[in-house]
């Protein structure tokens, strides 16, 4: 994606875009754009081949939604906004151009959002949805109510978009196909900078080098947030600060500017220590689990600190964070077996996740069901991926999903799997779906702790595990004259 032919923030407005038509409307990316819009009054359309749960939401908001993709979808529009996952000769995409609409990425159309507004933009490899929903919560917390857009839903909260009242704009940036570059951050957050995406950048020098171009995109008068403890965003710090440009560092390092200590994390959620230059900001605590969870809620605090808004809001806001929507995501328990669902599918990640899992399981185990999400990382980071996997006690490995990509010899998820250093009968391949929520009956037993885990299509997953667990509890509870009903 060559971001110099797009049309960066401030260029338009969202209400330049006039009707709006998104293909492809029912994705976490697409919805959250589409409800922003329809929360401003502009009216919106999309297309979608699935019924998303967003869907709905988007239907009461005003969305006119059409379950097909057909030219006639077109008419009355002004802009048509794709996302890097369509393709060139979609019908729909296709019939735009040819009708001379105005036809944007949703990159620049989210740019267009931004305009007027103090954007804080969260980028970075791992913890982008975490962090700009905490930074959310902080500022809705101190009663700015903030715009906000994340690729995630804040769990309980049922959303991903708001147009709000007040100055901010709070965004997740994407860096996977350089989209970020659209956007004038008054705050850029970098949580860490990891080998991914070389899809895109070819190599990890090219990705450190976009990302601080990134950076070098914020307001001369905002500054730039990064975390002290990952080597990438560590060495860019540096580097900004050599130009002159105004930086603050979070971490456990002894350098950082603000700086986690007595770092503690169990099932019941994680605290630490937070002090700025020297100052006590007192104890953060979170009710969910994880040292990482800990670091992205630094970045939250030191931005919300730097400008200005109450610690105690930053306190309270993270006491009752109720995580992200498939981070750490507790589906259900069936006869005390838990399923969790967590979008992890890069190892740096997937061993954080793993990880606080087990502080979750205790003394259960751990059966994780993975997908593999893309062929090339899949391949190149196949000797990561697999120590990441032995983490578990046990895991249940579906194809790789990488729509677009063809898998060459010793690419796919079976190949994957043998290189996970469990026993033969503590792993599996399972080709389809069909076959997973079986093989989770046959294998978990109480006090186990079940982890769907990877590419979007696994999410799907939790509730089928569930039902049939249930179902299962419930046949044994018949044979044996029981009428107790499992829980969930």
């Amino acid at each position: 994606m060559n971001t110099a032919q797009f049309t960066p923030a401030g260029t338009l407005t969202a209400e330049d875009l006039g009707a709006v038509h998104l293909i492809g409307i029912g994705g976490v990316g697409m919805s959250g754009l589409a409800r922003l819009l329809l929360t401003r009054g502009i009216r919106v359309s999309g297309s979608e081949l699935r019924n998303w749960p967003s869907l709905a939401g988007l239907r009461a908001l005003g969305g006119t939604i059409h379950m097909t993709h057909d030219v006639a979808n077109l008419d009355g529009v002004d802009t048509v906004v794709y996302s890097t996952a369509i393709p060139a000769d979609h019908v729909e995409l296709a019939e735009a151009r040819r009708r001379g609409l105005r036809v944007l990425h949703r990159s620049e159309a989210l740019a267009a959002t931004m305009t007027g507004r103090k954007t804080i933009a969260i980028s970075g490899t791992h913890g982008k949805t975490t962090t700009t929903s905490m930074v959310t919560l902080i500022f809705q917390q101190a009663g700015v109510d903030p715009s906000f857009v994340i690729g995630g839903e804040i769990s309980e909260a049922g959303s991903n978009a708001h147009h709000g009242s007040g100055e901010y704009f709070v965004a997740e940036a994407d860096e996977s196909d350089r989209s970020f570059l659209l956007y004038r951050p008054y705050v850029s957050i970098i949580t860490n900078i990891d080998e991914d995406h070389l899809n895109t950048y070819g190599n990890y020098a090219n990705l450190a080098a976009t990302f601080a171009d990134f950076a070098r995109l914020t307001d001369p008068e905002g500054f730039v947030v990064v975390c002290a403890d990952n080597p990438g965003t560590r060495e860019l710090a540096v580097q900004l600060r050599s130009e002159g440009r105004r930086v603050y560092t979070y971490g456990e390092a002894a350098d950082a500017d603000l700086r986690l200590t007595d770092v503690a994390s169990s099932a019941r959620g994680v605290h630490y220590l937070a002090t700025v230059d020297g100052t006590s900001l007192g104890e953060m605590r979170l009710p969910v689990p994880g040292r990482h969870l800990g670091l992205n809620s630094a970045a939250a605090v030191l931005t919300a600190y730097h400008l200005g808004l109450p610690v105690e809001a930053a306190r309270s806001a993270l006491a009752a964070f109720p995580g992200v929507r498939r981070r750490f995501e507790r589906k259900g328990s069936v006869e005390d077996i838990t399923v969790y669902d967590e979008y992890a599918y890069h190892p740096t990640s997937m061993t954080a996740a793993l990880r606080t899992m087990r502080e979750v399981a205790g003394d259960g185990r751990l059966l994780v069901v993975f997908q593999p999400y893309r062929v090339y990382r899949t391949r190149d980071l196949h000797a990561e991926l697999a120590a990441a996997l032995g983490l578990a006690d046990e895991v249940l490995m579906l194809e790789v999903f990488g729509p677009g990509e063809e898998r060459g010899p010793g690419e796919g998820g079976a190949a994957l799997l043998d290189s996970v250093d469990l026993p033969a009968g503590c792993k599996v391949f399972l080709p389809s779906f069909d076959d997973v929520a079986a093989e989770v009956v046959r294998r978990a037993r109480p006090g186990d702790v079940v982890l769907t885990m990877g590419a979007p299509p696994i999410s799907l997953l939790g509730d089928e595990l569930l039902e049939a667990l249930a179902r299962e509890a419930a046949t044994r509870a018949a044979a044996a004259g029981g009428t107790d009903s499992p829980s969930r």
